[in-house]
């Protein structure tokens, strides 16, 4: 198996991205193509005594930075590691692209250049959250701040099939995100949508949840436009490391803390595990034909690593296949039901 990965996206390239890449290379048995600024690859690689076993270098001239216009960007920018890897990813000269990169560039790149399952207007940007009693699935989390109800109703198709087949869980639950638990709250797209869920096949649909609820981790997938699953997800970071920053502050506060901290250090160490969302390695682009994996930009080693992780088992569970399967699925009811 071939892994594409951007070697220029995020803060920390290209050493953490080196770092991640060698790390999976020797604990998955893949290879990685590694798309960028060949000499800084390989001088980055000899300062820090990264091996290069199983890693493959494609060299680009071109960065795209954050602040560039993504349409633009992807169009101009021709010999970028983003556009350079998603039509190597589109040639088949890999299996799945992994890049801590501009979300805009990858969302355009991966609609433009990869295309879309038959059925899906713009791929969803879709992440794994901590939470309380178990990790869910948000989406979409920042690609398409206005969507229409049959956009949420694919959302929740290509959501239950990623929980299912990455994360292993039968028959996922899926809630749509609003701003009451009965059926007649929320703004008219969302009252549709919640009529449409309730109906789509090979969706087990369990209600509105309210974003109180959200935090407690009883559903697998949470549907909703990603202007809201932005604020959710971006919320729910900010408060964990404010909670953690004042639990810190708590042990640290006198001799009793510390005291306490001691004690309870196991406890601590597994609540910062469970709150890490480098365990999960990235975001993916549902709806995309091949699997494209957005890592988060500040990742370091072990968040590369991971990403790399999930593309695998995207690539190994055949997870665009299956989508486009249930989505066909989803396309034959609606059009039944006209």
């Amino acid at each position: 198996m071939k892994i594409i990965v951007d070697m220029m996206g995020g803060d920390n390239a290209p050493l953490a991205v080196l770092e991640g890449a060698a790390q999976a290379v020797k604990e998955y048995g893949i290879t990685v193509v590694g798309v960028g600024d060949e000499a800084l690859v390989r001088r980055t690689a000899q300062e820090n005594s990264i091996p290069l076993d199983g890693i493959e270098l494609v060299n680009c001239t071109e960065v795209i930075d954050m602040c560039d216009e993504p349409a633009r960007a992807i169009r101009q920018k021709k010999d970028s590691s983003i556009v350079v890897g998603l039509n190597m990813l589109k040639d088949g000269k890999g299996d799945a692209f992994v890049s801590a990169g501009s979300t805009g560039a990858l969302h355009v790149g991966a609609s433009l250049i990869v295309r879309t399952l038959k059925g899906v207007k713009r791929p969803a940007l879709a992440t794994m959250v901590p939470a309380k009693k178990q990790a869910y699935l948000l989406l979409d989390c920042g690609a398409n701040v206005e969507c229409r109800p049959e956009m949420l109703a694919a959302f929740a198709v290509m959501g239950s099939c990623y929980v299912n087949k990455v994360e292993g869980r039968c028959s996922p639950s899926v809630a749509l995100a609003n701003n009451g638990a009965e059926e007649s709250k929320g703004t008219p797209m969302l009252k549709e949508a919640h009529q449409l869920l309730k109906t789509t096949p090979g969706v087990r649909f369990v209600g509105n949840i309210e974003p109180r609820d959200v935090p407690g981790g009883e559903v697998d997938v949470v549907v909703c436009d990603g202007f809201t699953g932005n604020v959710i997800l971006k919320l729910t970071e900010g408060v964990a490391k404010m909670l953690l920053g004042m639990l810190k502050q708590m042990f640290l506060a006198n001799l009793g803390g510390k005291l306490a901290y001691l004690l309870l250090k196991g406890s601590v160490a597994d609540l910062k595990h469970q709150m890490d969302s480098e365990e999960y390695g990235g975001a993916p682009f549902l709806g995309a034909r091949q699997p494209v994996i957005k890592a988060h930009g500040s990742s370091k080693a072990k968040g590369i690593k991971n990403a790399i992780r999930q593309a695998k088992i995207c690539v190994e569970n055949d997870l665009c296949g299956t989508m486009q399967s249930a989505l066909d699925e989803l396309a034959a009811a609606q059009k039944t039901e006209e």
